[in-house]
């Protein structure tokens, strides 16, 4: 599980790191320019490790259902070779399918308007500036992300019914909490990201909803990365010792 959580780190990083400094720059200078290079570059880094992400959550899904469905043949199920192949697949689908995008929109005219009305380079935005047809493009889209949003979510929901018919089974009430603690940060996670992700990308998008989108997205790029370590924190003894110590000397103290 730590080895999963570490790479859903990496794409948050990878996210934040692609939209916050030019996002300041925005802020401070009440505008920015970017070159069309840079804003397709940026849509790059952005999106691979978005639809990345998306396949991390279904793998660590399916962790968690082998964990709790199939706890004696986890370890022989989950080795480090398999778990390799799980995240080296979802990088490699990320970046495949962002490629195709970003040789697609790297094809377009750009003959109208210079100004996005976003924090950043996102799609619908992007296409709203460019002089060219633009359907194949957006039905490209769409296909992708019901292949690598709705369908892991789909897959995700699976796995957690399956997990909570499980857990229901089980006897004793305090194996029932031990079992759903293994999945609840988990869980929450799916459904922070999960939320802001399919109403930005997942809704019609319509010139009059780009100012609820930018609302959205904000709480995409901003919320999930912050909430992320908090929650996977709170499952780690060591940090709630520590947290609960700091806590003691801090009323000790006065």
């Amino acid at each position: 599980m730590y080895f999963f959580i570490s790479n859903l780190a990496l794409a948050d990083l990878i996210i934040s790191s692609s939209i916050v400094p030019n996002m300041l720059c925005i802020i401070w200078l009440d505008g920015h320019t970017m070159s069309i290079n840079g804003c397709i570059t940026q849509f790059f880094f952005v999106f691979v490790p978005t639809y990345a992400q998306c396949c991390l959550l279904m793998v660590m899904s399916f962790d968690r259902y082998l964990a709790i469905c199939f706890p004696l043949r986890y370890s022989s199920i989950m080795n480090i070779t398999f778990s390799f192949h799980l995240i080296f697949c979802s990088w490699i689908i990320g970046i495949l399918l962002i490629n195709v995008e970003v040789i697609l929109i790297s094809q377009l005219q750009f003959c109208s308007s210079n100004i996005i009305d976003h924090f950043f380079c996102d799609f619908a935005p992007l296409l709203a500036l460019s002089s060219s047809k633009i359907y194949i493009l957006a039905w490209l889209d769409v296909s992708f992300n019901i292949f690598i949003i709705f369908l892991p979510f789909v897959c995700i929901t699976v796995s957690y019914i399956c997990i909570f018919i499980v857990i229901l089974k089980i006897s004793s009430s305090k194996g029932r909490r031990k079992a759903f603690s293994t999945c609840s940060s988990h869980l929450i996670v799916v459904c922070t990201y999960y939320g802001s992700l399919i109403g930005v990308y997942m809704s019609p998008t319509r010139a009059s909803a780009f100012y609820e989108n930018k609302l959205k997205s904000l709480l995409f790029v901003m919320l999930t990365p912050f909430t992320n370590p908090i929650i996977y924190s709170m499952r780690s003894k060591e940090i709630i010792e520590t947290i609960k110590n700091l806590y003691r000397k801090k009323k000790s103290t006065q």
